[in-house]
């Protein structure tokens, strides 16, 4: 699914109006939306406070207050700010309510069933303050449900941030496409369940809002399924690929194996973990279909990818920082296999991410890189576009650009950035998956999705879906080790459901 940022939005709005739809009917279509979602929390003849703002997100609240009112609900209205003052279509909706019409204030918030949040929109611009803040934190003091129209009130629908504060919603109701915002955090969790409404902007005017704004997506099977490996009746292990795991020393083992299956239970063909010799026996005790290799220098990795059937390369977990690890990475990128960093590899580049470009593209590998928070501060520094304080696409983006490989940049809301622009959002997961080792896993998955031929971006994303779903499944106690063992039903879902 694509996202719209809010400037495309408003880009939508406009082309539409400009084709000959009213704004006024783009109003009363949104306004429908939302009586409808109220509806659906209602009970009958129950009670819903509506609260309008100055511009057309208070517009649209005054076509679901006269809406509910038709069917019969006692609504009540509050309008943030003078009616006088309010013009175009939110004046013109506000003259067809006729109703009481109460001003809002930090006062306790009337007793009813649901609240209706019309107060700002996506585009919110400034923090809140003064008596729009103290009115936010009095609905949330309030304990009761509210249902906020675009995006709970506070949020800014880029980036996900709350500006000085923001509603806590149970539902969103947005209108022709998601925002960033809805799913980045903290605005992932404060926007409550997601609900998108046609309104009769039409393609034409979605299109002219998409060709404004870079691609970004809500990651799911409709952005990769097409790239996702299948196996034919002539697919043999030699046709899936082969990932090559690095491992650290024998104190060190765990991480890499962890990864190794996540890339076998995905559907890598062969998986070898290339491991010191004093942690042969260590690994050996713990493997059975995952092959082993002595590797105790990037000279023995050079020898090792002489096999050109090793296709993938994944490096990183307990490998170990400093130099020797980053001359692994060096020897793996100019043999022009696929590279899958994580961990240590990461962190052995630690404000030298010019240097690990340029090993990527000496040899013109396909990339993609796992960080967490703490690993992408200490990879990029904080000297550029990359640096803290711009919202998390742009910093994947810039990080994705200065590297040349695909960024994952983890968290409750993942985002997949690749060079080229593209982006995808993650909200498909669980804070279950926050335990020892899910990373090494997630890295696995990716590995063993590009040692299958699929192109990085994709089998990023795929594999942080994958992931994520698995952790769902599971729920509490999951731990790393379960993570590869769902691997088959996940998989078994996705065709079933003809995902693929």
């Amino acid at each position: 699914m694509r996202l719209l940022t809010v400037a495309a939005m408003r880009r939508v709005d406009a082309a539409a109006i400009g084709g000959g739809v009213p704004g006024l009917a783009l109003m009363e279509a949104a306004g429908a939306a939302v009586a409808a979602r109220a509806r659906a929390r209602l009970p009958a003849a129950g009670r819903v406070e509506v609260l309008c703002g100055p511009g057309n997100n208070g517009g649209d609240g005054f076509v679901a207050a006269r809406l509910l009112a038709a069917d019969g609900y006692a609504v009540g209205l509050s309008l943030l700010g003078d009616r006088g003052a309010l013009k175009g279509d939110a004046a013109q909706a506000a003259e067809a309510w006729t109703g009481p019409v109460r001003s809002a204030d930090a006062g306790a918030i009337p007793a009813c069933d649901l609240v209706i949040d019309a107060l700002f929109g996506a585009g919110l611009a400034r923090d809140l303050d003064g008596v729009a803040r103290a009115l936010v934190e009095a609905v949330n003091a309030s304990g009761r449900p509210v249902l906020a129209v675009d995006v709970p009130s506070g949020v800014d629908g880029d980036t996900g941030a709350a500006r000085g504060t923001a509603i806590r919603a149970v539902e969103t109701v947005t209108f022709v496409a998601l925002k960033p915002g809805h799913l980045l955090q903290p605005g992932r969790s404060l926007c409550g369940q997601l609900s998108v409404a046609d309104i009769g902007t039409g393609p034409a005017a979605l299109e002219a809002g998409l060709a404004a704004c870079a691609p970004a997506y809500r990651n799911g099977p409709d952005l990769w399924a097409q790239a996702f490996p299948r196996l034919t009746g002539t697919s043999h292990k030699y046709t899936r690929g082969h990932a090559l795991v690095l491992s650290g020393p024998a104190t060190k083992t765990g991480a890499a194996r962890l990864a190794a299956l996540g890339a076998l239970r995905v559907g890598a063909g062969l998986v070898t973990v290339a491991s010191p010799a004093g942690a042969l026996a260590e690994n050996a005790a713990h493997l059975t279909a995952i092959m082993l290799r002595p590797c105790e220098s990037a000279d023995d990795l050079d020898d090792l990818l002489t096999d050109e059937r090793l296709n993938v390369v994944l490096a990183g977990p307990g490998l170990g920082t400093g130099e020797p690890s980053r001359e692994r990475v060096a020897v793996a990128a100019a043999a022009g296999r696929g590279l899958v960093l994580d961990a240590d590899a990461l962190t052995s580049f630690a404000g030298q991410a010019p240097l690990l470009a340029a090993h990527i593209a000496d040899g013109a590998a396909s990339a993609v890189l796992t960080p967490h928070a703490g690993e992408f501060a200490r990879l990029f520094g904080t000297a550029d576009a990359t640096a803290e304080g711009a919202d998390k696409v742009a910093r994947a983006r810039a990080a994705a650009a200065l590297t040349g490989a695909v960024v994952v940049f983890k968290g409750a809301d993942t985002v997949i950035a690749s060079p080229d622009g593209r982006a995808a959002i993650n909200d498909h997961g669980t804070p279950y998956l926050g335990t020892a080792g899910s990373g090494d896993v997630l890295g696995g998955l990716i590995a063993g999705l590009m040692a299958q031929g699929m192109p990085p971006f994709e089998a990023a994303s795929a594999g942080v879906w994958l992931h994520g779903d698995a952790g769902l499944r599971h729920g509490p106690g999951l731990i790393a080790e379960d993570i590869p063992e769902l691997m088959p039903a996940v998989l078994r879902a996705l065709v079933a459901a003809d995902l693929r």
